[in-house]
């Protein structure tokens, strides 16, 4: 098995390191990641100027550009061979209800399925520097020999969430929905010295709705969090009502 490694921390990240570790237990590797940390870019693709590629290491990249680049350019261009999976992460902290919207490590993982290749996208649960980056690499490398296995639902990619926990603390995994997020109070509004107004989006710890079934709810109990994400955004259940309009 032939297995692209990305992520949205940057190419240097401990959790990118410990999937590197654990993956090439059970496969080839080849890592296409930014230079840099890439947070919170979702599914961005660098259109306007040149990308630029240096191999840092034997099967490392570190590319000037967002996960959706790495992904593109590792396909096309630097690999010699089209893997047969791509891991997106270790990331450090949750990708949770709808977070996985704004999330540059599952918009990585949504890449690869576009182009056919199924994918996986791991995260670590942890509010701080995050202490179990193996356990999350270690389940990461042993789902993604069941998925060589047993193959993925067409257009469908995962988004695995793994509390902070060591592997012997972990609680079986379980398969989730995508939760909610409860958003009240997420944008600070000061004015600097200056006096000119500046605004901080995120800056206030947000809630997610603790319903059974979600992926917030599994990995607040313990559990590993495995949430089959689907390419295609439409709302079927909503065809039959507006095809009732008396359209414009």
């Amino acid at each position: 098995m032939k297995i692209l490694l990305t992520n949205d921390d940057g190419v240097h990240s401990p959790g990118l390191a410990a999937l590197i570790k654990r993956v090439s237990q059970v496969a080839e590797v080849v890592v296409v990641a930014p230079d840099r940390e890439q947070s919170a870019v979702s599914h961005a693709l660098t259109l306007h100027h040149p990308l630029r590629a240096a191999r840092i290491a034997d099967n490392v990249y570190a590319v000037e550009g967002t996960p959706t680049d790495c992904v593109n350019l590792g396909i096309h261009s630097l690999l010699s061979f089209r893997p047969d999976l791509v891991i997106s992460g270790v990331n450090r902290g949750a990708n949770l209800g709808d977070d996985v919207t704004y999330s540059g490590t599952v918009a990585a993982a949504l890449e690869a399925t576009l182009m056919g290749i199924p994918a996986i996208a791991v995260s670590l649960v942890t509010r701080s520097a995050g202490e179990n980056f193996d356990s999350a690499a270690a389940f990461a490398a042993q789902l993604a020999l069941s998925v060589q296995r047993r193959g993925l639902p067409r257009d469908t990619y995962l988004n695995v969430n793994v509390p902070d926990l060591p592997a012997a603390e972990l609680l079986p995994a379980q398969i989730t929905r995508q939760g909610k997020r409860s958003y009240e109070g997420t944008i600070v509004d000061k004015v600097d010295p200056r006096g000119r107004n500046y605004y901080w989006i995120g800056t206030v710890d947000l809630s997610f709705q603790d319903v059974p079934g979600t992926d917030y709810h599994a990995v607040s109990r313990g559990h590993v969090s495995i949430s089959p994400l689907h390419i295609d955004l439409t709302n079927h259940a909503a065809i039959g009502e507006l095809q009732g309009w008396e359209l414009p």
